[in-house]
């Protein structure tokens, strides 16, 4: 922890991250942050006691450079980084769609790069961060991008081919799970609860299911095996659930996230 880190563009996922460092022993004077706006750039001087800097002075201090804009961003931000990183700088890339080899064309070359596509649940250190390394990232800069986003949750390592299909499934995945928990609710009001008790009842089954999918170690479908009786009611709502191909619906979802990754990827914007 002895490195400097500057998070550049710190918004939610940015501050998450700034105080999940903090929380597992970062000193506040080794943590750097850039902002777009002058007040926000008070708020976390003030919440975290850290620097707020530019970004080309972040490019010029820091050891590790976490990159958290927008991924439509990522460009202008590349050409104030580009003239002041030198290769013994890791970059650390939270864009979605943003690929290693397309920073590293930007930066110094043998610049390492790792690119991470983390969850908005990072903002209660519930988090799922998957990793790749670019061309010229060691296990070192990995383990450093693993100590960093450790702090708010799990990190997995994947091969960054498989980065596309983490966004739609993990990085795009707790919007699925409010999507649902919506339609749950608005039924639950059809079923003549109200709204307060419709939304508590969902979201502690959700946390229930959750963490026996998570600790029991059983498939998923065991556990969905165990609620469901002989001509019940569960089984009458799995039935109509296959016969509006909510399955089929789901997997279509899913790959259309992933095409809109690679597109962005591409550039398309």
């Amino acid at each position: 922890m002895t490195q400097t880190v500057a998070v550049l563009g710190t918004g939610k996922i940015g501050e998450a991250l700034l105080s999940g460092m903090i929380r597992a022993g970062w000193p506040a004077a080794a943590l750097l942050v850039t902002t777009r706006r002058a007040e926000r750039a008070d708020e976390l001087r003030t919440r975290y006691g850290v620097e707020a800097v530019t970004n080309a002075d972040a490019a010029k201090r820091a050891d590790i450079l976490i990159l958290t804009v927008k991924p439509q961003d990522m460009g202008k931000l590349l050409d104030e980084l580009a003239p002041h990183i030198t290769a013994d700088r890791l970059v650390i890339s939270a864009a979605a769609g943003i690929t290693t080899s397309t920073i590293e064309n930007r930066l110094a070359p043998n610049t390492p790069v790792v690119r991470v596509m983390p969850n908005t649940p990072v903002l209660v250190d519930e988090g799922m961060s998957v990793i790749s390394a670019g061309s010229h990232a060691t296990a070192e800069h990995l383990a450093h991008t693993e100590e960093i986003f450790g702090g708010v949750g799990k990190t997995l390592r994947v091969p960054e081919s498989q980065q596309d299909a983490a966004t739609a499934l993990s990085g795009s995945g707790p919007a699925y799970f409010y999507f649902l928990v919506e339609a749950m609710t608005d039924a639950g009001i059809l079923l003549g609860l109200p709204r307060a008790q419709a939304h508590d009842l969902i979201v502690q089954a959700a946390i229930g299911a959750a963490v026996m999918l998570r600790d029991s170690g059983e498939h998923p479908v065991k556990l969905r095996e165990a609620v469901t009786s002989p001509a019940g009611t569960t089984i009458s709502a799995i039935r109509e659930l296959e016969n509006h191909g909510v399955r089929a619906a789901l997997i279509a979802a899913l790959e259309a996230a992933r095409d809109r990754s690679r597109e962005l990827a591409a550039g398309d914007s």
